[in-house]
């Protein structure tokens, strides 16, 4: 219970021991049998005050508290005065002793809704404050999602375009893959060659890169003319038919479990799932039952007819080229990868890869739209890509330096074949044609 302040004293209140004393009885007036009845001068429940005569000593303890000590009583002559400030005092959360009282209420659940008395008053004029800025902050809050949304689908259609263009990240099939890291541009895609074209000799001459620098240089052969070229007049479409029956034959022996197979008549290295194996020691004396001398014959015939257009274009001796290793069979569908070696897209440049390679040819053994989809050619320019479309007996050659970065396409359908053939310059890395037995 909450005692008026400066009803009594500390050491008056009713039931307030003192040393060696029990509690203290109600004051009584002096002169007086028994106390005057109580009047109530507090809110406070059950605090009776006495008023005593005009007997008592001015000044006493137990005198009847002033206008002033009363802050909850308004005696009549304190005026309007007094009523109006104790009124301001309400409003502005005073009240005298029962102000602390009412603000040490506990709060129910409902507290944090608005409450009586100035509480409340904060509360609804917050909510009135928030109301008038919510339109605002609405506005705000639409804007950045509809930034964020449109952010989030940019980034899901540039990661859908790199995904169906096929990107070059490395190890992929050794001649037609490219470089770790790489990762091609998206910009204006032009043909160099179509499917349909018939091309006697197409060449297109492009500054030589540094690459070449590096290596050792070799007179008369090393090249100071760089450039690509494609051509359908060198091996017909029916000798890129016997060529591929000879690949199809050798990969039948065995074939990754990826969507890219590669054979290397060579070093006999043949995909075997997620491995390599030599054919040869594989499959021993067997090997004559599934090529004959004619397909290695025919083999040479190409390599060597290829080689020679390579050294009129680039103006160089037929003879200071040496084929090179890896020269190999490959044989690529949409089979999702399995390991490294199947993810052929990735981009690359020969010279930087093979520190052998000179100048770089492939024969194509099928059609592009009708054997296969995708799986194009690309050469990657800094202003545009420039692709080949596969075509069989169609042979595309370049110089191997980074002037020709370049990718092939993922293989949306079908079977796509083709032959890598390589050469280089230095006699110390050239390798002979592939001996039957």
């Amino acid at each position: 219970m909450l005692w008026p302040r400066l009803l009594w004293p500390a050491a008056a209140r009713p039931g307030t021991a003192r040393p060696g004393r029990g509690p203290l009885s109600l004051p009584r007036c002096p002169g007086a049998a028994r106390p005057r009845s109580a009047v109530r001068v507090s809110r406070c429940p059950a605090v009776p005050v006495c008023r005593c005569r005009s007997s008592v000593a001015p000044g006493s303890a137990l005198d009847p508290p002033t206008p002033s000590q009363q802050p909850s009583v308004f005696p009549k002559q304190a005026g309007r005065q007094a009523r109006a400030r104790h009124a301001e005092r309400i409003a502005l959360g005073g009240g005298g002793a029962m102000a602390a009282h009412r603000r040490a209420l506990p709060r129910g659940p409902e507290s944090a809704g608005p409450g009586p008395g100035r509480g409340g008053r904060r509360h609804s004029s917050a909510r009135k404050g928030r109301s008038q800025q919510d339109p605002w902050g609405r506005w705000l809050k639409a804007a950045i999602f509809l930034l964020l949304s449109a952010a989030a689908g940019g980034g899901l259609v540039v990661w859908s375009r790199v995904r169906t263009q096929d990107g070059i990240p490395g190890g992929g099939i050794p001649a037609e893959g490219v470089t770790e890291g790489e990762i091609p541009a998206d910009g204006v895609t032009e043909v160099l060659a179509h499917r349909s074209d018939n091309l006697r000799d197409k060449f297109i001459e492009i500054p030589c890169s540094e690459d070449y620098d590096s290596h050792k240089r070799f007179a008369g052969c090393t090249p100071r003319k760089c450039g690509r070229g494609v051509t359908d007049a060198v091996i017909t479409r029916e000798e890129a038919e016997r060529i591929r029956r000879i690949a199809e034959r050798g990969l039948a022996l065995g074939g990754s479990d990826g969507g890219a197979s590669i054979l290397d008549l060579h070093s006999g290295a043949l995909s075997l799932g997620k491995h390599f194996v030599n054919l040869y020691r594989y499959f021993g004396d067997k090997i004559q039952d599934v090529f004959t001398e004619e397909d290695f014959a025919l083999y040479r015939d190409v390599r060597q007819r290829i080689q020679q257009r390579i050294a009129q274009v680039f103006g160089i001796s037929p003879s200071a080229l040496y084929l090179t290793k890896p020269t190999f069979f490959s044989r690529m569908n949409s089979t999702a990868a399995k390991t490294t070696h199947d993810e052929y897209w990735h981009p690359h440049v020969d010279k930087v890869t093979y520190g052998s390679f000179d100048y770089t040819s492939l024969l194509y053994l099928s059609d592009y739209s009708e054997d296969f989809g995708g799986g194009r050619f690309v050469f990657m320019d800094a202003d545009s890509n420039k692709t080949v479309e596969p075509r069989a007996g169609r042979v595309s050659f370049f110089t191997s330096g980074s002037e020709n970065l370049h990718r092939v396409e993922k293989v949306q359908w079908g079977t796509r074949f083709a032959i890598t053939i390589s050469f280089t310059c230095d006699p110390q890395h050239g390798i002979g044609d592939p001996l039957l037995g």
